[in-house]
């Protein structure tokens, strides 16, 4: 099949490309590089053998993205993960956010509508939740009021998504997704943020390899065993493998549904300190931290129920969180080694 995978350079994008291409699949990647590198391209090349065909342009570019669409009419299929992605820095800018993740995605379906493109498979997230009056939190658990402009947008993007598919015939599977983290088994690819991380994975192993002096720890006040907040941290190969399964579901017309919601983690609830610690366990390292003030957006605890992902996709997580941990630092020291 011929799959589409936009923000394909990027974090999930990149190992769900080599995941894709693994199966066989043609895999064409648009990217503007404002979060990655385009020596991604020839990483995912150097792991599969083979090499995507990659377009470098913006999606809020109505007038390039009508363009593309109409000269890559024969697409199977879409995996949209172009995105900003920060909740502390959509605080402090949302409309930058607002513009980018909603205009993109606008520009996207306008695509698919008018080039017969039929197969979604769209990045949505756990932020939906808010969070959550239950643990954990199921498919049906209640999309609350956002706690953050991020997570607005990708509540906004589920709804238009549902209303596109209701009018122009498309199917759509949205994944939530908990909290990625880890690196491909080579070290060829990972989590790749350029300035300071935004995520707590990449400035531990930043601060672990010397980059940055002391990872800040926000709150140690939560209602949770250590006072730090908990999350269901998902190794990304696992999360990019549910993607190839996704859109395979939708071309072979299996769902059980136009638009369909699946919840991707490990159902496990991790804490900061814990993930600290077991840094520390695979790296021999005593990481410098320091507990701060809570963030502004930041949910207390969430972690996934993944039984229905696990029994409709026949989909599973498979890694712990310290082989989570160590592909992440050997990625970081892989990068280390590099320059």
């Amino acid at each position: 099949m011929k799959i589409l995978v936009t923000g394909g350079t990027g974090y999930i994008g990149s190992h769900t490309v080599v995941e894709l291409l693994n199966k066989g699949h043609h895999v064409v990647i648009i990217d503007n590089l404002s979060n990655s590198q385009a020596f991604v391209v020839e990483r995912i090349e150097e792991i599969t053998g083979r090499k995507p065909e990659f377009h470098r342009f913006d999606l809020t570019d109505k007038a390039v993205t009508d363009a593309f669409f109409a000269a890559h009419h024969d697409l199977d299929g879409v995996i949209h993960f172009a995105a900003f992605k920060a909740v502390g820095e959509s605080m402090t800018d949302p409309l930058m956010y607002y513009r980018n993740n909603l205009d993109s995605l606008i520009n996207i379906l306008q695509g698919m509508k008018d080039n017969g493109i039929k197969n979604l498979v769209f990045s949505s997230s756990c932020t939906v939740y808010g969070q959550p009056d239950k643990l954990p939190v199921k498919e049906t658990s209640p999309v609350k009021e956002a706690w953050s402009p991020y997570g607005n947008t990708k509540q906004m993007s589920e709804q238009m998504i549902k209303f596109a598919v209701q009018a122009y015939g498309l199917k759509c599977i949205a994944l939530r997704y908990f909290n990625p983290i880890g690196a491909h088994d080579s070290a060829l690819i990972g989590e790749l943020p350029l300035g300071e991380p935004n995520n707590l994975v990449p400035y531990i192993t930043q601060t672990g390899i010397g980059i940055r002096k002391s990872l800040q720890v926000f709150g140690s006040d939560y209602n949770t065993p250590d006072g730090t907040a908990i999350r269901d941290y998902i190794h990304v190969v696992d999360l990019a493998k549910a993607h190839v399964v996704a859109v395979d579901r939708m071309i072979s017309e299996v769902g059980k549904g136009d638009f369909e919601i699946f919840n991707l983690g490990t159902g496990n609830g991790y804490s900061v300190l814990e993930v600290i610690k077991s840094f520390e366990k695979v790296s021999g390292l005593k990481l410098n931290y320091r507990i701060v003030a809570r963030r502004p957006g930041d949910i207390e605890k969430v972690w996934a129920d993944t039984s229905y992902a696990n029994k409709e996709l026949k989909w599973k997580a498979e890694k712990s969180l310290d082989e989570m941990m160590r592909t992440a630092w050997n990625w970081e020291k892989a990068l280390s080694e590099k320059k």
